[in-house]
C-alpha cells in the first residue's frame, strides 16, 4: 500500500539510504534535514523523482505535516559532530523526540525512532542483549549523545504507554558504507581516508577493542521490516552485525583492500570510548526474520570504491 512517509535526519548517511529504500518500495517521501550533518548531495539524484519532497527544517521546531509514518533519524550521530554542539545535540534527541511523538499523536501514525548501541555505553555484559539496562556516564563528553538517546527512548515508550501510540524503536549498532562523510570521525572513514592517502592510520588504545560493523542495506533492511512489524511489537530490538572485530584487524584488512602504504600508530584511547561492542539479535531473528548478508570485505570494498570517486 503507497503510504505519505516522513523520513527526518533523510539527508543523512542513514536516512538518505533509507530515503532511497522507500522510494523504491512505492511509498511518498518528505525528507526533512536541517543539513548540520546531513548534506544534499546525499538525496541530490532523488530531487527528479515526483514521490520525493525535501525540508529544510530543524526537528527541535515542531513541523506540521501529514504522514502515515514517521523515522525519526534526526540526530548527528559520530563523535565529533555531537561533542562540537552538546546542548543541541540533547536538544535535537529530546526536543526532537517530543515534536516527533506529537505529530504522530495527532496523526495517529506510526512512529518509529532510531535509537543506538550507545544507549549501553561501556557494557558490562557481552553481546549486548536488548534487556540489558546499560552501564552509561551520565556526566561525561559523549553523554549529550548517549543520554539523549536513552530520554528520547523513555518519551517513546511513555508515550506508548500514555497515549497508545503505534511506536517502534531500534538500537543501531556501527553501521557503514557509501554516503559516509570523510570527515566525521568514525573509525571506517577514518581508516579508509587515512589508507587510500598514504597517511598514518590511527588506532586510540590498543587496538584490542571491538567493534560490530553492518553495511548499510542490512541495515536499512532491517529497519523497514521493523517498521512493517505487526502493531505491539515495540521493541526496542538490536540492528547490527554480530560478527565482532578488533580495531587492528579492521584497520589491517582496510590496508590490505586499498593496497596502502600507510603505517599503523597508536594514540591514547578516548574518555568513555567502549572497549567492546557486539549485538544480540536474536529479537531479530525471531521477530523480524532478519540478520546481515553482506560480510566485511565486501562492503568494505564497496565503501572503498565509493572515497575513491569523491
Amino acid at each position: 500500500m503507497r503510504k505519505k512517509v516522513l523520513v527526518t535526519g533523510g539527508a543523512g548517511f542513514v536516512g538518505s539510504h533509507l530515503c532511497e529504500k522507500l522510494l523504491n518500495l512505492g511509498h511518498d517521501v518528505l525528507c526533512v534535514d536541517n543539513y548540520y550533518t546531513g548534506s544534499k548531495e546525499n538525496i541530490k539524484h532523488l530531487m527528479n523523482d515526483n514521490s520525493f519532497e525535501l525540508l529544510r527544517h530543524d526537528v527541535t521546531f515542531p513541523l506540521y505535516i501529514e504522514a502515515d509514518e514517521i523515522y525519526n533519524f534526526a540526530c548527528p550521530a559520530s563523535p565529533l559532530y555531537y561533542q562540537k554542539d552538546p546542548v543541541q545535540t540533547t536538544k535535537t534527541s529530546v526536543h526532537g523526540a517530543i515534536n516527533m511523538l506529537g505529530l504522530a499523536k495527532r496523526l495517529n501514525a506510526k512512529i518509529l525512532q532510531a535509537s543506538t548501541s550507545e544507549v549501553y555505553g561501556d557494557p558490562e555484559v557481552h553481546p549486548q542483549t536488548e534487556d540489558y539496562w546499560g552501564k552509561v556516564n551520565p556526566v561525561g563528553i559523549r553523554s549529550c549523545y548517549d543520554e539523549g538517546k536513552r530520554c528520547a527512548e523513555t518519551l517513546f515508550f511513555d508515550y506508548f504507554r500514555q497515549h497508545k501510540l503505534d511506536i517502534k524503536v531500534i538500537r543501531i549498532f556501527n553501521t557503514y558504507g557509501p554516503k559516509m562523510q570523510p570527515d566525521d570521525g568514525r573509525v571506517v572513514s577514518n581508516f579508509i581516508i587515512q589508507a587510500l592517502g598514504n597517511k598514518d592510520i590511527t588506532i586510540y588504545g590498543d587496538g584490542e577493542q571491538t567493534r560490530s560493523f553492518c553495511y548499510v542495506s542490512d541495515l536499512v533492511d532491517g529497519i523497514v521490516r521493523m517498521m512493517n512489524s505487526p502493531q505491539g511489537f515495540t521493541g526496542p530490538i538490536n540492528l547490527g552485525n554480530p560478527t565482532e572485530y578488533t580495531m587492528l584487524e579492521l584497520a589491517e584488512t582496510i590496508l590490505k583492500l586499498t593496497n596502502s602504504k600507510s603505517n599503523i600508530v597508536f594514540r591514547p584511547l578516548p574518555s568513555d570510548d567502549p572497549r567492546q561492542r557486539k549485538p544480540s539479535i536474536d529479537l531479530a531473528k525471531q521477530n523480524l526474520d532478519w540478520q546481515p548478508s553482506v560480510n566485511l570485505e565486501e562492503g568494505l570494498i564497496n565503501t572503498i570504491r565509493y572515497f575513491k570517486s569523491k
